[in-house]
């Protein structure tokens, strides 16, 4: 059974259909739900900035009549003063039932889950991994579309540093029949890590602009370009307008066309798109509360602690990890459990 969200391949392709059998119910019968989560609190840890998933977990825990503690930011809590993440995810165990973090360093939602007494959820760790954006993305995909298979999906934008990205090609892995098309320039490429599972029983197009494919498209999911992610302003700079979807590119795209975007946005969607019935990112973002909800439902059933980092799939290893964005850069005390082939935190080729 499902302890800690990491990762969205940490689910079973079962338990990802029973959380959006539970999660379309929510959504019809919201009134069933409202004391699921009655007495239970959930610690939100938002060490960076956040506006929909933070809000829709809180929203969630509330609709579900539990009650919330947490912080934004670090200015007022101990780790201003040096607190270690072991420490702080310790103190907030003995205080909450389930935790949702959000980290700027790669595999700090894994590195808590090893430290952790209740569930931990991951709400982005850097550039890595966004399993409930995953989760959000797919469930408005199987509600909008019908299926998640055979289909023509086009993402755009920052396919280099964008997590949602990232955990939703590790999440669409799991499926077979569907044909990707990667919008972007050479430098904010996917990396070949997150595609080669992918290419099983999936093909893989290379564009250099939205009008090369938008015609064949039944889904474009969009991204912006993350300065936050990028060493220089100036790199950023270069990066950030290079792809905008407007009327006039949408011209050229199917009628039942669907448009999803992790939000937010800057300006790689114009405005003038919002209104066109194809345009389904604040739905998107409507239905991620509701799966959002199965999950904390799901996770609070489960009080069978699974110890990762004392797993038999585990291996030791004397490799350290070469991404300066990884936890193991700045939390000393960590398990060492490579496999010797990729980081086990951050996913990085050793």
């Amino acid at each position: 059974m499902l302890y800690n969200l990491v990762d969205f391949n940490d689910l079973t392709i079962t338990e990802w259909e029973e959380l959006c059998e539970l999660a379309f119910d929510i959504l019809s019968n919201p009134e069933k739900y409202s004391e699921k989560c009655k007495g239970k609190i959930l610690a939100a840890l938002f060490y960076e900035p956040s506006t929909r998933t933070k809000f829709s977990f809180q929203t969630a825990m509330i609709k579900l009549g539990g009650s919330v503690i947490g912080f934004s930011g670090t200015e007022e809590i101990s780790v201003s003063k040096g607190e270690s993440l072991k420490d702080t995810i310790k103190i907030v165990s003995n205080y909450a039932d389930v935790t949702v973090i959000r980290h700027e360093k790669e595999g700090v939602a894994f590195a808590a889950s090893l430290y952790s007494d209740i569930p931990v959820i991951n709400a982005g760790d850097g550039g890595h991994l966004h399993p409930t954006q995953t989760m959000t993305d797919l469930f408005a995909i199987k509600k909008l579309k019908g299926r998640v298979t055979n289909l023509n999906i086009g993402i755009c934008g920052d396919l280099l540093y964008g997590r949602t990205v990232h955990s939703l090609l590790k999440a669409l892995s799991l499926y077979s029949e569907n044909n990707f098309y990667f919008i972007s320039t050479p430098e904010l490429s996917v990396p070949e890590y997150f595609t080669h599972e992918l290419k099983k029983g999936n093909t893989i197009k290379i564009c250099n602009i939205i009008e090369e494919c938008i015609e064949n498209l039944d889904i474009i999911y969009m991204t912006r370009i993350q300065k936050e992610r990028f060493a220089s302003d100036e790199e950023y700079e270069r990066q950030k307008s290079v792809y905008i979807l407007d009327k006039e590119k949408l011209e050229k795209a199917k009628s039942d066309l669907t448009i999803l975007h992790p939000l937010p946005r800057n300006d790689e969607i114009a405005t003038e798109v919002d209104d066109d019935a194809r345009a389904q990112y604040f739905k998107q973002a409507e239905l991620g509360l509701y799966i959002r909800m199965a999950l904390l439902i799901k996770l609070l059933e489960n009080t069978s602690r699974i110890s990762v980092a004392t797993s038999p799939a585990t291996v030791n290893s004397n490799k350290k990890c070469k991404n300066d964005k990884c936890v193991t850069k700045v939390e000393t005390g960590l398990p060492n459990i490579n496999n010797g082939i990729v980081c086990s935190y951050c996913e990085t080729l050793l």
